[in-house]
């Protein structure tokens, strides 16, 4: 592990609770737009339907509605000025993938493309206008107050509540188990965890639940599942629909490991888990695993921005890699993960980090990384210990390895399936003529791809 002390791109210091006390404060604008300006009617409400209102709305987690222009108006500039962060921290949507490098294609993306970023922040500097009623889009139907991303789940299954005091220390512990009630093993096609809590108010004020490990166990008692951690922030997950993990009938839920915090008020809350199934008779074509590698030293410094920490991983068998978690603390800014393989070293992914949002990016069905036995992976962690970064409590202090967010960590969760060289050459294939490439032609994220014949049956 080396350090250099380059700063990289710049990024933004707001921590979340910071950040939705600003944007609810109502800012008027009084200048008047042109006659063929941008307007609310035509261009900015579909965009805050798509991408801002799924959270911005009456009884969800954001701290102010976005639905009416009567709701938005008031916020016209600190939209902009929060829109404009990109894949900085603090920008909303909350979607920090670097857009200028690596691959750009993932599922359920609800970043804002460089037109409407331009599009908020013109239709903000000419008054806010509202336009035309007539060319407002039909409002959004929410299914209920409690809106899944997975849709109407297959299985609820609420865990036990825990209570936190106003003012109390960080407790890390375990939460005892719940039956699923599931009669019958299934397969699932996604999954989405929820903290319901008793207390009103938005991001940065709701929460107690930092991470929690979520395991399935037998009757017995026995583990016979482990589905991904639930972090603060973090949202929904969407399997490999060629290798959908089984729950068992008769599970039961409980997480051997939770981090809980206070949050100023005497907060229960509890997890929500619910799964999406396969059909009846859905079986599962291929091995799915979670690569996850990092930690080790680290070694941060006081006061000094562009700190990085570089951690190296090498595939022993051939891999497609379905998504992209990076996972530090409060002092991260930044993760970079490249592939290293037959001399040619790519850029797969770069993502901007802020420890309020921990966010997992699942890659397109075409775009997902395939890389052969061998490549080595290469990630690049960030950090800024300084005052600059709000998330960082006292500058100060020298950081290292802890549990606390106030301590650090730089780790990779790569979730994906696992190929046998017949499986890695049909992959290959499928994508070779999906994409219709042509001889010699490769992609980012799959070396091989513009081999028609894979060379060694997919060895090196």
């Amino acid at each position: 592990m080396s350090y250099t002390h380059r700063s990289p791109k710049p990024l933004s210091t707001h921590a979340v609770g910071v950040l939705a006390i600003m944007l609810a404060m109502p800012i008027e604008v009084f200048s008047q737009a042109g006659a063929h300006g941008v307007t609310f009617s035509e261009d900015i409400a579909p965009i805050l339907q798509r991408s801002c209102q799924n959270c911005h709305r009456p009884n969800s987690v954001a701290p102010m509605s976005l639905l009416t222009y009567e709701d938005v108006r008031p916020y016209a500039r600190r939209i902009k000025e929060r829109t404009m962060l990109r894949d900085r921290m603090g920008v909303m949507p909350p979607w920090f993938i670097e857009k200028d490098v690596g691959i750009q294609a993932y599922q359920n993306d609800i970043s804002l493309s460089e037109t409407e970023i331009a599009m908020i922040a013109e239709w903000a500097d000419n008054g806010a206008p509202r336009g035309d009623p007539n060319d407002m889009p039909a409002p959004r139907v929410f299914a209920a107050e409690d809106e899944w991303d997975i849709g109407t789940p297959d299985l609820i299954v609420d865990l036990p509540p825990y209570t936190m005091e106003a003012e109390a220390p960080d407790w890390w512990g375990m939460i005892p188990p719940v039956s699923s009630g599931l009669a019958e093993d299934r397969y699932v096609a996604a999954m989405e965890v929820k903290e319901v809590s008793d207390v009103e108010g938005g991001i940065g004020g709701k929460f107690i639940f930092h991470h929690a490990i979520i395991m399935s166990t037998g009757a017995n008692g026995r583990p016979n599942g482990r589905w991904p951690v639930h972090e603060v922030g973090r949202n929904a997950e969407m399997f490999d629909p060629l290798a959908g993990p089984i729950l068992r009938a008769g599970s039961r839920f409980m997480i051997p490991g939770v981090h809980m915090h206070s949050n100023g008020e005497k907060t229960t809350a509890y997890l929500r888990l619910g799964f999406k199934f396969h059909p009846q008779g859905y079986e599962p074509e291929r091995r799915s695993t979670l690569l996850n590698f990092g930690n080790g030293e680290i070694d941060l410094r006081p006061m000094q921005d562009g700190q990085e920490v570089h951690i190296f991983h090498t595939l022993q068998q051939n891999m497609k890699i379905t998504a992209f978690e990076p996972h530090m603390h409060a002092a991260g800014v930044r993760m970079c993960m490249e592939a290293v393989w037959g001399g040619r070293t790519e850029t797969l992914t770069c993502a901007g980090y802020d420890h309020n949002w921990v966010k997992v990016y699942n890659y397109a069905e075409d775009a997902a990384p395939l890389l052969p036995r061998g490549t080595l992976l290469h990630v690049t962690a960030y950090f800024d210990t300084t005052a600059d970064n709000k998330n960082v409590i006292d500058p100060r202090n020298w950081g290292g390895l802890g549990h606390r967010s106030i301590d650090n960590m730089a780790i990779v969760f790569a979730p994906g399936l696992v190929l046998n060289d017949e499986q890695f050459a049909e992959e290959i294939a499928k994508r070779r003529l999906r994409l219709g490439l042509a001889k010699g032609e490769g992609m980012l994220g799959c070396p091989l791809c513009g081999f028609e014949e894979l060379p060694g049956n997919g060895r090196r």
